[in-house]
């Protein structure tokens, strides 16, 4: 296997934009650092954090049916908490998530600017720890793109190419050939410092069709997929096994 890491990537509020890194350390057991700790409840949906369980990603705003949060750009500041949410070159929200009036504050920007979209009051949720707001119930995923089958599609949809922040990967990796990622299902890999296991295919929804720069629909990307290549399926899960440092070049190699 000769590939390696092309951009790593975490998303720290469910459905909101991408922030890269250049490094990670990954810990056995547990999630992606940072990825998908906060989501923004469209109405009530019955989630408590208490008793936490996964609850299916309508009930929150989500790009396959919000592609609106496109329009924004945000950024979650570990050390104070803060979230800020650009439009274009503006700051147009700000909230400390790690208190009640931050959260509010952003849970009414969004009531506001998505008004149309919302079935009942928005609330921004935290996750307790263990848990984080997946697609997916099972806990633990990493997400990994590959970027030759990435290219692919792009060229079947008659681009030149396609932003790899549609599919809202943690790792993008170069270097494997197209759909080389599926063979890996059921196997072990080391990638930088750290073991994963490849657990399953990622089947697709339609917030793939969101074109992350413009918040336009204009990709019916899994009638694409199905088309095209007889499934709606692109990129990986992975479970961490051994905990370690991932950089971007790092390589992946078979454990």
């Amino acid at each position: 296997m000769h590939a390696t890491v092309a951009f790593l990537a975490r998303h720290p509020v469910k459905g909101l934009s991408p922030e890269p890194l250049q490094s990670v350390v990954l810990a056995a057991g547990q999630h992606f650092p940072g990825d998908r700790m906060f989501a923004i409840e469209n109405g009530p949906s019955g989630f408590d954090p208490a008793a936490p369980v996964h609850q299916p990603k309508f009930k929150y705003l989500m790009l396959m049916r919000n592609a609106a949060l496109a329009r924004y750009r945000t950024r979650y500041d570990d050390a104070s908490g803060v979230l800020t949410i650009r439009q274009g070159s503006k700051n147009v929200a700000e909230g400390d998530l790690r208190s009640e009036s931050g959260r509010q504050a952003i849970a009414r920007f969004f009531e506001t600017a998505l008004a149309a979209d919302m079935r009942g009051p928005a609330r921004m949720l935290a996750a307790p720890a263990g848990y984080r707001f997946m697609d997916s119930g099972r806990s633990g995923f990493v997400s990994i793109l590959n970027l030759a089958s990435l290219a692919v599609i792009a060229a079947k949809a008659g681009r030149k190419n396609l932003d790899p922040a549609r599919f809202r990967a943690n790792i993008g990796i170069a270097g494997l050939p197209p759909w080389g990622e599926f063979d890996l299902v059921g196997r072990d890999i080391r990638v930088g410092e750290a073991v994963l296991r490849v657990t399953k295919r990622i089947d697709r929804c339609a917030a793939t069709g969101v074109d992350p720069a413009t918040a336009v629909r204009d990709l019916d990307m899994v009638g694409l997929l199905e088309r095209e290549f007889g499934h709606h399926e692109c990129g990986i899960y992975a479970e961490v096994i051994t905990g370690g440092t991932i950089r971007i070049a790092d390589s992946l190699a078979e454990s």
